[in-house]
């Protein structure tokens, strides 16, 4: 008798004339912790959202089959049914609905007449809450827990349906250290009670934690399946290779800069804090970017970063004092149209929600903050914005069949570089990127440094904020650092090393 609880036999599957898998054959055995690893595109995602149900059976060729029943799935539902349950990294809450009504929606407990019993709710709901180490009071509602509580609510909620099998998607890349790590207990606890545990996640360095054994896809194909836990010879490099078909010796690619003249500055640049009078978000912040230079923003969860960013663009509270020089010339910015006009473009932490118009084609996303470019008297030229559009696609590597296609439609590698090419067509010459990286494969993050390379030796000030303190390392001239709204230090490439950075965002001098 096999041991595997899930098992992948050629299957295939594509969209819209793109194969996004290709003959997929490999299994995973019950009670393991199996992880899914490979490049934005690979096939991960669309392989898990088979299992899952959200793609139906007459959807895709091959078969794929749970304890040696073929998967005949229609529905999600038909999945929760079967002891199947996913977390995507974007949530599957309601965000003004409570904790308990979020973990019974759609499977409440029901007393013999029929009406909800809230009492067994309750108590159920604590029980569960337990289980995942979540101390809140499940009276409250979503939008009132961090990432990381929404997450184990999630979870409480697989529990709750009596998952067997739990596919993680990317589930610790919003999250802090911390709550990563607390994740990864959790996911040992499953393995301990038999549950399985499927983690699909680009943090190599968890997936080496964590994992029994893990298999790689490229290009919607199975690479290998390999041994992990007892593998001396598995590194995140080895891993690497399997993933993008080639060693990548330099994570980073640095290059030597020779930066120019400031681009940009603040000065002494102070925001209230939106909802606490006595307190100011940012307080006195004062920096600068050099023409050809990228210059790191970094701190802990909840320093201010984005929320400097933001209120630059005029897209948060009004500065109460404080300067924005560009190219030397002081400057007021009260929006994004007014900061694209002087050359300034942001690109948002969130690409899904407000990077991108998922449903819009490529080419809308590509050209919508510069559609002056390519009118006139009112009308779109076309064949102009096609043209450029084209070039963009081409120059940034990304994959598709057409400009035309859906930007939903694309793997969150691409997505990204969607987001960069349409600041990119406006020209800019300050770019300020934020959390460039976040939800992309090694090879993507690769082809993003030699781009942000490839802009600075043309002349572009960079701006990059960035959680992940290796790539802040590897890929700065200085790095910038806050704490609690206020910049507590600054490291050149010369004396940047964890340590200090670390003193630095903890509040040290």
């Amino acid at each position: 008798m096999s041991d595997a609880i899930l098992e992948f036999k050629k299957v295939s599957k594509h969209f819209a004339g793109v194969r996004a898998l290709s003959d997929v054959s490999f299994s995973i055995r019950k009670g393991e912790i199996h992880s899914l690893v490979g490049e934005n595109g690979a096939g991960k995602s669309t392989l898990m959202k088979i299992v899952s149900g959200f793609y139906p059976r007459d959807s895709y060729e091959g078969a794929a089959f749970i304890d040696g029943q073929e998967i005949r799935f229609r529905t999600i539902s038909d999945a929760e049914n079967a002891g199947v349950a996913i977390i995507y990294q974007e949530f599957a809450l309601v965000p003004k609905l409570n904790v308990i009504d979020n973990i019974f929606l759609g499977h409440e407990i029901r007393t013999p007449l029929g009406s909800i019993d809230m009492m067994a709710e309750s108590k159920r709901a604590k029980e569960l809450l337990d289980m995942v180490g979540l101390d809140i009071n499940p009276y409250h509602s979503i939008q009132e827990l961090g990432v990381g509580q929404q997450q184990l609510v999630e979870i409480a909620k697989a529990i709750n349906r009596k998952a067997r099998l739990i596919i993680f998607d990317e589930p610790s890349a919003a999250l802090n250290d911390k709550e990563s790590r607390q994740l990864l207990d959790l996911i040992r606890s499953f393995k301990e009670q038999g549950i399985t545990c499927v983690y699909v996640s680009h943090k190599l360095e968890e997936v080496l934690d964590v994992s029994d054994r893990l298999t790689v896809l490229r290009d919607g194909n199975t690479v290998i399946t390999e041994d992990v836990k007892n593998n001396a010879g598995m590194n995140e490099g080895r891993i690497i290779s399997y993933m993008v078909g080639r060693t990548i010796e330099n994570r980073f690619p640095w290059i030597e800069k020779k930066p120019g003249e400031t681009v940009f500055e603040i000065r002494d640049w102070t925001v209230p804090h939106p909802v606490l009078s006595h307190k100011n978000a940012l307080d006195r912040i004062s920096l600068s970017v050099r023409r050809g230079e990228i210059v790191g923003l970094g701190g802990l969860m909840g320093a201010g970063r984005t929320e400097l960013a933001l209120s630059i663009l005029g897209l948060y509270e009004k500065p109460s004092s404080g300067e924005i020089f560009i190219n030397g010339k002081k400057e007021r910015i009260s929006s994004p149209s007014e900061a694209i006009s002087k050359g300034l473009c942001y690109l948002t932490e969130d690409r899904k929600g407000k990077g991108l118009i998922l449903m819009n084609s490529i080419r809308k996303n590509i050209t919508l903050a510069s559609l002056g470019q390519f009118s006139r008297f009112s009308r779109i030229n076309s064949f102009k914005e096609e043209r450029a559009v084209q070039k963009m696609v081409q120059d940034l590597t990304i994959k598709t069949a057409s400009i035309e296609q859906d930007a939903a439609n694309l793997s969150g590698g691409n997505q990204q570089k969607v987001v960069l090419a349409k600041w990119l067509i406006a020209n800019p010459k300050i770019l300020i990127l934020d959390e460039p990286t976040r939800g992309i494969d090694v090879g993507a993050k690769f082809e993003i440094y030699e781009l942000m390379n490839r802009l600075t030796a043309e002349g572009m000030g960079i701006l990059m904020i960035s959680s992940e303190l290796p790539e802040l390392l590897g890929v700065c001239d200085r790095i910038v650092i806050m704490c609690e709204g206020a910049l507590s230090g600054e490291l050149g490439r010369n004396n940047a090393n964890p340590e200090l950075f670390m003193k630095y965002a903890t509040g040290g001098n």
